[in-house]
């Protein structure tokens, strides 16, 4: 295994009035709070079946009133922003993160970057902007303030072709994520490959899947997106909800599901995910400038990892990520009060929360991408989303949230955080 990581930490920590005055026990110290990154506000879109409600819209205009609302909700003058660093997955090229800022109608002053680690980009792009934060500078002293999440339209990606030997296009589905020394499996057949190396029977994979469209209905009906969610004009009208999460999913219904990706396999399409469109993004800046914008609350930034896995086992990154930070931070998963998981596969997800001694009823409150889709490189940004809205929801100081999502090509990235109040 192998990979990158950062403690977001420094010998000392940050005193009372430094931090806000936080309330409850450190695990890690933290550094000076014109460094220490915090996410103070985050938001996504609905997320949408690939070719239903959203196919319409372009990357940059998913983004866009995204980005446009962020900035409204955490009081931050357009022309404070630093960067816009988006990640995206299977877009056109160019750089989505600049065209969606522009969009937005940011100052022309304000730069954007796109970033691609495919199923990890929107959670890496919030890596990478917190590590910017921690870095130093920023107008005025205070730390500077980053917009950073992720995006996809799988509906209008561009086909994807080579130059045959004749010269005329030869058409592929997919990029290659590792050379044939390594093998590179399909996504379901590599979830087929870690249902069987840790025992994941097809039972188990279909009662996580019910779980994660029930708790998404559940979450839906009592309106639990609808603080995190800005409305898009979509097919039809206005899209203010997700439109995965099927209420006529039964045990019955899972069951006759055929094997999706090898004969006899416990893979299906029913506890699969679904491919969507989607955008979420988050304000990323120091503690000190939060406080300056008057935020009163936020994640604050302890660590993140990212871990290499053997790219046939590709749905185990998270856990290889997620394992070696919370050893980093000295943190046990039981001490985690939220933790969100992409579902890509429900073989993966429980492989890898068994690996790190965490019951799966206690991941993804709300359902997860089985229930609400995976739109590649949005997926990461939308967890990170999710534990803001959670935190908040049930405010406890203290309160520590992991984020953690599987890689193609045999990754995985994990964030951890710690949910503070500045008042």
């Amino acid at each position: 295994m192998s990979g990158s990581r950062a403690t977001i930490r420094a010998s000392g920590a940050l005193t009372e009035a430094q931090a806000g005055q936080a309330a409850g026990p450190r695990r890690v110290g933290l550094l000076p709070a014109d460094r220490q990154p915090v996410i103070i506000a985050a938001l996504r879109t609905p997320v949408c079946r690939a070719h239903g409600a959203l196919k319409t819209l372009h990357a940059h205009e998913l983004l866009a009133p995204v980005l446009r609302r962020l900035l409204g909700d955490a009081l931050v003058p357009p022309e404070l922003v630093e960067d816009v660093v988006i990640g995206n997955a299977v877009g056109g090229g160019g750089n989505v993160a600049r065209l969606a800022a522009l969009e937005a109608e940011l100052p022309v002053s304000v730069p954007g970057l796109t970033v691609d680690r495919q199923c990890g980009s929107g959670l890496d792009a919030i890596v990478l902007a917190s590590r910017l934060v921690a870095s130093g500078g920023g107008q005025g002293g205070a730390g500077g303030v980053y917009l950073a999440g992720g995006v996809e339209s799988i509906s209008t990606a561009p086909l994807r072709a080579r130059p045959g030997p004749d010269g005329e296009p030869q058409f592929f589905n997919r990029a290659r994520f590792a050379p044939e020394l390594h093998g590179d499996p399909d996504m379901g057949v590599a979830a087929e490959n870690v249902a069987v190396r840790y025992g994941i029977p097809r039972q188990l994979q279909d009662d996580f899947a019910l779980r994660s469209h029930r708790r998404a209905l559940d979450a839906a009906a009592a309106g639990a997106f609808d603080g995190e969610t800005v409305a898009l004009p979509g097919v039809g009208g206005p899209v203010a909800s997700d439109d995965g999460p099927r209420r006529s999913l039964t045990p019955a219904v899972l069951a006759r599901f055929p094997a999706a990706f090898r004969p006899g396999g416990t893979v299906t399409a029913g506890n699969s995910c679904f491919d969507a469109d989607g955008a979420a993004a988050v304000v990323i800046t120091s503690l000190a400038r939060a406080r300056q914008l008057g935020a009163r609350d936020g994640l604050v930034v302890l660590g993140t990892d990212t871990a290499g896995v053997d790219p046939a086992l590709l749905g185990m990154g998270a856990a290889a990520a997620a394992a070696r930070l919370l050893a980093d931070s000295g943190v046990a998963s039981g001490e985690l009060g939220l933790i969100e998981f992409n579902e890509a596969f429900a073989s993966q997800t429980l492989a890898c929360l068994e690996q790190l001694g965490i019951d799966p009823t206690r991941a993804n409150l709300d359902g997860g991408a089985l229930a609400l889709g995976h739109a590649y490189g949005a997926s990461g940004a939308v967890l990170v989303t999710r534990l803001l809205a959670q935190a908040r929801r049930n405010p406890v100081d203290g309160t520590l949230a992991l984020a953690m999502i599987s890689i193609a090509g045999g990754m995985g990235t994990a964030a951890l955080f710690e949910y503070r109040s500045f008042q």
